[in-house]
């Protein structure tokens, strides 16, 4: 295969800009034309001439910032019309920018995300879906959940419309007219849909999908039922995907997959005799990419991958080698580039003097006796998003200019994990936790950081909220605050499966409580649900935890809730708070159980792997420099045994995975003792005086001692 060799190079900036908010036009002439959208509702439109950016169009700003920018045209034509969505209204532009249509969806919410197929436009706030024909409202659909974003299947190879959604509870939804035709399970929330191929496939009916704990998919929408293509799993832990493309930058006759991460990672990944994917390019930019899209931009003869970031900077990663070596002993540089290097040195000065009286400007108004100070608002793009890999959560923030430096609180125990990615110097200060203050850490960052990553893990059964205090390097100095919940059953993740045959616990509650009041008592326990209740008389969500693998299914209508799980802890942890919210509403609850156990063992054997793993990995790390001071000392270590000399060679990858995840062991300690007080809490047994003999058969650990001592006691 050929490597490939791209060089950044950047076009311009605009405002703060969201995901999907830059389109490349079709070729017009030799090369093609970039529109981009930003946050202070412009749109502009722009080429490249004779090396320099040249603006086609720009629009006024606008009441609101504009949430999509995409292409229409005639079914099976160009696509050169350009759409935006800002407000609840959605604009047309010509490739020239004229103004042709203005179109008010009268919708109740926002409108997130469009998609234009011919006459029809596709329009979706937070949970409701409009399909317009010639700007009259035609279908409508009240999603249960969040909807990230749309798409429809080419019309040319159907009969009609086939609008897909992709919803935050981890499905894409198919749809017929204004009913559901059936749902697709994805591995993580889907934040972002593209047409294979940017046409569907040779069937038109393949769709991939990127979500926001970074996987990528492909998906086969069938008539009747949808056939998963391939998954490709975050191994690197990569950020979540935000946008993706299908363009041959490789030049190889087959389209390659472009793909835009939120932690700045701008990917391309090739398909090989498989159809899978296969990674074959990564450029790092430390800002969100909110859009990705190949083209010929600069020069008729290389191709690009044109992208947008988070504060606004559109640049493109180019085939053409722009670096070229100058001096005595090289060919001088040709006119062009000495032109180039002449306009950047003006263009630099220019800046610099606009600086300098900016800031004459603001010493003058800062020491005026009728001048007003007023803080300065800053928007904070940020994510706290939960990782099934290693059941942490991943909060992510990013600004427009740089951080100088964060202030994390908590008022319940949570464990900082470390981030390889992050080059910020954390400081920690002494807490009172009997004062309800168990974290206080202090991330001082370099010069020009704008982005943060911080790696967090919760325990189960405590919650509260974590605190986040960011200040950017701006005057006057301000300081705004973000606050996190940290939900009683934080580390379960919603899923659409539920394994019958597991040996259960079941927690009944009956009462006089609506259906709102118990959603609202699980939106306050559980991650992952709607804000908004459920349409129906009963609704069913199940769950799945992240760090053990144990499930939950909650059930409830008006007046009755039933929760089901193959873990006692979980129940006990939804008894107390459910109990705890309902007497603040001053609700009577009547609260049954029913506790198998069998689920007590079943549970044990959940936890022995991940125990039994920790343990052989403390050990080894504890032997790791007794084993190194052999090794200076012994020229040869061939007498050594085969586990020993395994762990030498692997000495960096043990250190960093016990490092990765400190305090693991005590939190599986922590379960098996929660496990066991629960287990006779339900028989109204206090056993906390037998925690010390636990321990003690934790100490020399094995599963066997472990379930008799549970049996036993």
């Amino acid at each position: 295969m050929m490597q490939l060799d791209l060089t950044r190079v950047d076009y311009l900036q605009v405002g703060i800009t969201s995901q999907k908010c830059l389109q490349v036009l079709p070729l017009a002439g030799k090369t093609q034309r970039i529109a981009v959208g930003d946050n202070e509702g412009i749109l502009r439109c722009v080429g490249m001439r004779r090396g320099e950016v040249q603006t086609v169009f720009q629009t006024p700003p606008g009441p609101h910032k504009l949430t999509r920018v995409v292409l229409g045209g005639q079914v099976g034509g160009v696509r050169e019309r350009i759409f935006t969505a800002s407000g609840a209204v959605v604009n047309a532009y010509t490739k020239k920018g004229k103004n042709f249509l203005t179109f008010d969806t009268n919708m109740s919410e926002p409108v997130k995300s469009i998609y234009v197929e011919g006459t029809d436009l596709l329009a979706c706030g937070k949970f409701v879906f409009n399909h317009y024909r010639d700007c009259k409202d035609i279908n409508y659909v009240l999603c249960n959940d969040q909807i990230s974003d749309v798409l429809c299947l080419p019309t040319e190879n159907r009969g009609g419309i086939t609008p897909i959604l992709a919803c935050q509870d981890r499905v894409l939804r198919v749809l017929q007219e204004s009913e559901l035709l059936y749902e697709a399970e994805v591995p993580g929330p889907p934040v972002v849909l593209e047409l294979f191929g940017n046409n569907g496939g040779d069937e038109g009916n393949e769709i991939l999908y990127g979500t926001s704990d970074g996987r990528l998919g492909m998906l086969q929408v069938g008539t009747l039922v949808p056939s998963h293509r391939w998954e490709l799993a975050n191994e690197k832990r990569g950020g979540g995907i935000l946008c993706l493309d299908s363009y041959d930058i490789t030049a190889d006759g087959v389209m390659d997959l472009l793909v835009g991460r939120d932690d700045g990672q701008v990917e391309v990944y090739s398909y090989d005799d498989t159809d899978e994917p296969i990674h074959r390019y990564g450029h790092t930019c430390n800002e969100s990419v909110t859009s990705v899209k190949g083209g010929v931009i600069a020069s008729s003869s290389y191709d690009e991958i044109v992208c947008s970031t988070y504060g606004g900077w559109v640049f493109a990663l180019t085939t053409e080698h722009l670096t070229r070596e100058a001096g005595p002993t090289h060919v001088t540089a040709d006119s062009v580039a000495v032109a180039k290097i002449n306009t950047l040195k003006t263009q630099l000065e220019d800046l610099q003097q606009k600086v300098t009286d900016e800031r004459e400007k603001y010493q003058q108004t800062a020491y005026s006796k009728t001048a007003v100070s007023a803080v300065p608002i800053f928007p904070i793009n940020d994510k706290f998003v939960l990782n099934r890999e290693d059941a942490s959560y991943t909060l992510s923030l990013e600004l427009q200019t740089p951080i100088d430096n964060i202030l994390l609180q908590s008022d319940v125990p949570v464990d900082l994990l470390d981030v390889e990615k992050n080059s910020a110097v954390v400081s920690y200060s002494a807490c009172s936790p009997e004062e309800g203050n168990f974290l206080l850490a202090t991330y001082r960052c370099q010069a020009n950081t704008t982005r943060l990553e911080l790696k967090i893990r919760s325990i189960e059964g405590q919650y509260g909220t974590l605190q986040l205090y960011v200040t950017p390097r701006i005057q006057p100095k301000t300081c705004q605050l973000r606050q996190y919940p940290i939900k009683p059953l934080s580390l379960h993740q919603r899923t659409h499966v539920f394994d019958d045959n597991r040996p259960h616990n079941s927690l009944t509650l009956t009462g006089q409580f609506s259906m709102t009041e118990v959603h609202a008592w699980l939106c306050f326990c559980l991650p992952e649900l709607p804000e908004r209740t459920p349409a129906g008389d009963a609704a069913n969500f199940q769950f799945s935890s992240t760090f053990l693998d144990t499930q939950l299914d909650c059930t409830y209508r008006k007046g009755e809730a039933v929760f089901r799980s193959d873990n006692i802890s979980t129940i006990s942890i939804l008894k107390d708070v459910l109990s705890k919210e309902a007497t603040k509403k001053k609700i009577r609850l009547d609260i049954s159980y029913d506790i198998n156990e069998g689920s007590i063992a079943h549970t044990l054997q959940m936890i022995h792997p991940r125990l039994e793993h920790q343990l052989l990995l403390a050990k080894k790390v504890q032997l790791i420099d007794a084993l190194m001071e052999l090794q200076v000392n012994e020229p040869d270590l061939s007498f050594m045994s085969p586990e020993y000399q395994q762990i030498l060679a692997n000495a960096d990858d043990l250190k960093s995975e016990f490092k990765r995840q400190p305090c693991h062991l005590e939190r599986l300690y922590g379960m098996i003792t929660d496990l066991y007080i629960d287990k006779f809490k339900f028989k109204g047994q206090n056993v906390k005086g037998k925690v010390p003999a636990l321990l003690e058969v934790l100490d020399s650990y094995e599963l066997g001692n472990l379930i008799n001592f549970f049996d036993n006691s």
